[in-house]
């Protein structure tokens, strides 16, 4: 079982590779050259289903938490083809620590470096598009920018059945990265303040730039929420009362 995991982890990452090979890249207001600038640090904000995306565009040196899960194992040789600094820790369901504590201690070091730093917002288990804490609190930690960002392939499998629809480019499509303006730590008064500030504004980008998969995830989160009994918010209460447009756009 150890050897297949070992092969299938190595598998994914040539994948990656190859498949990152074959892609474009276009980012869209990207303000991280004005951070550097400044001096300022910052860290991403994405949701685990653009996880592999993400993986994709991301800056070499950047430190990522990746649960200590079977995916979390499988994703940590496409993070090291990559070079990107894998840091293990998450927070189970009903709160649990699963080594997230010292995980996010860890980012916090790495940021304090200078390197950027990344959190699947919502990973790794979901509910999609529900924003954990700890965001908030590595930004507040380090003072750094949060860039609220969405990775979306111009083609793309989507996984239907996982929690999250996950997503995995295609070869030789675009991958666009749309970036909200930087989150900055006192826009909160407190870690929450700052944590629900960022989970409006990932869901709006997402709402605007993918409206359709938006659509599709929150109707499947609500339809798994419904079925364990747990209420979820519908997309319209999410995101103000925007409307989803029908018809697929990606």
């Amino acid at each position: 079982m150890v050897l297949l995991r070992f092969l299938a982890a190595w598998l994914t990452a040539a994948a990656v590779l190859a498949i990152r090979l074959t892609c474009r890249v276009r980012f869209h207001d990207d303000p991280r050259p004005a951070l550097r600038a400044r001096g300022r640090s910052y860290a991403y904000a994405f949701l685990h289903a653009h996880q592999i995306a993400t993986v994709m565009v991301a800056e070499p040196g950047t430190g990522a938490m990746v649960s200590r899960s079977t995916d979390g194992e499988v994703l940590i040789p496409s993070l090291r083809v990559r070079r990107i600094v894998p840091i293990r820790g998450s927070t189970g369901s009903g709160g649990e620590d699963k080594g997230g504590v010292a995980a996010l201690a860890a980012l916090v070091r790495h940021g304090r470096g200078g390197a950027p730093v990344y959190l699947a917002v919502d990973g790794p288990r979901g509910p999609r598009n529900h924003v954990r804490r700890g965001i908030a609190q590595l930004a507040m930690e380090i003072d750094a920018a949060i860039l609220v960002a969405v990775a979306l392939p111009t083609r793309r499998w989507i996984l239907r059945r996982t929690w999250d629809r996950f997503q995995i480019p295609k070869p030789f499509s675009r991958i666009d990265v749309f970036f909200d303006p930087p989150t900055l730590p006192g826009d909160g008064a407190d870690s929450e303040a700052l944590r629900s500030l960022v989970s409006a504004r990932l869901d709006a980008l997402e709402v605007k730039h993918d409206p359709i998969e938006a659509g599709r995830a929150a109707d499947a989160s609500r339809r798994r929420s419904r079925d364990s009994g747990v209420p979820r918010p519908t997309l319209d209460e999410r995101c103000d009362g925007g409307l989803v447009p029908q018809g697929e756009t990606r």
